[in-house]
Order: C-alpha cells, then structure tokens, then sequence
C-alpha cells in the first residue's frame, strides 16, 4: 500500500527498486548503502550457514566412509579444517561460475541444487512413513517415540506426494526441465558410487563401531 501511494501515477520505469526508491522518497538519507549492506549482510548470513552445513555434512560422511577419511580432520578448535576448505573451494568455483559460465555450467549447478533440495524432501517424507512402520513391526510403541509425527501416516504421505508433484511438473514446464536433465543423472551418479565405492567402507565402519560397543 506504501509503494502504491508513493508511486501513483509515476513512470513505469521507477517501480523498479521499490523499497529503495520507497527509502528515497520519504527521504531517508543513504538508502541505496541502507539497502546494500541490508543485501550483503543477508547474502554473507546465508554463505556462513551453508558452509558449516557443507563442511559438517563432509565431515559427517567421511566419519561413516562415504567419502575420503581426509575430510575427517579437526582443528584444535573443533572445525572440520579440511572439509571447511573443500567447501570453500567448491563455493569459490560455483561463484566464477555465475561469472564466466552462466548460461552452461552455472545453470547446471542451480538446477541440481533444486531438483536435490526437493528429493531431499522427499525422501525424509518417505523416510518418516516407512520408519515409523518397521519401529512398530519390531516391536516398538508409539508412544515411546520422542517426536510423534501428527496425522500419521497422512502427512509425511501428502509430503511426499507433493514434492514429487513438484518434480513431475518441471517436465510440463520448458524452463525448468533443465533440472530433470541434470538433476536425474547426477542422483543416480551418487547412487552408483555409494553401491560401487562407499557400500563396503560404510560397513566395515559400521563392522568395527559394532565390534568396539561389544568389547566395552
């Protein structure tokens, strides 16, 4: 409502910028450096949180042999040091990327961040409808359960019907389907190298955690 009183009856050119030119126009001073440094500090806070979820979900699968057991070092502060720097490297790529390769290389990028967002979705939906089953076919009560998921098993199925709602759509949609093209063929990379290379090494580890509970 405040754009549309400060704008009426303006060109069409200045909606673009609303906020600032909102800023402008009831003239608060340095609008432009308020709205860049709120931009920065917004784009710094999510680099941050995606670096330690990328460096400590690195470090997680190389502690479970998923990956190299090179990314398992710590500091002495407790920073997975080696994993931090793999993923700053990557990010630091992705970045040129978006400079010298956005029509190619970048797009790909985007497009398997999205399509593995939503699969992730998927899965953990899956994942809590068939979890929930095999804790009660073993046995287990519901009731021992520390986070009961409501509406069950209604939710984590309408969840998962509705994020493969989403992937299914991209096919109908032209812009989208480069996401389908990337995204379907790097998911079945990942899963062909966890069969092919980590299967064994994730069970020896798991072997040898069992082995280790046993003696203590």
């Amino acid at each position: 409502m405040c754009w549309l009183a400060c704008f009426r009856g303006r060109k069409p050119a200045l909606w673009k910028a609303r906020l600032l030119r909102c800023l402008t126009t009831f003239g608060i001073p340095y609008a432009a450096d308020i709205m860049n440094f709120v931009i920065i500090t917004a784009v710094l806070s999510v680099a941050n949180s995606g670096l330690y979820a990328t460096s400590r979900v690195l470090w997680s699968m190389s502690r479970q042999g998923m990956v190299s057991p090179f990314f398992s070092k710590l500091s002495k502060r407790g920073v997975p040091i080696n994993a931090l720097i793999a993923s700053i490297a990557i990010g630091c790529l992705s970045l040129l990327c978006s400079i010298y390769a956005e029509d190619t290389v970048y797009v790909w990028l985007t497009a398997i961040a999205g399509f593995g967002a939503v699969t992730v979705w998927a899965s953990i939906a899956l994942s809590s409808y068939f979890g929930r089953k095999a804790f009660l076919r073993e046995g287990g009560d519901v009731r021992d359960l520390k986070y009961r998921t409501p509406l069950y098993p209604f939710v984590p199925l309408a969840a998962f019907a509705l994020n493969m709602a989403t992937i299914i759509g991209l096919a109908f949609i032209p812009d989208q389907r480069i996401a389908l093209y990337c995204g379907i063929p790097f998911l079945l990379a990942c899963y062909g190298y966890y069969h092919l290379v980590a299967k064994k090494r994730v069970q020896l580890l798991a072997a040898e955690k069992g082995e280790l509970k046993a003696a203590k």
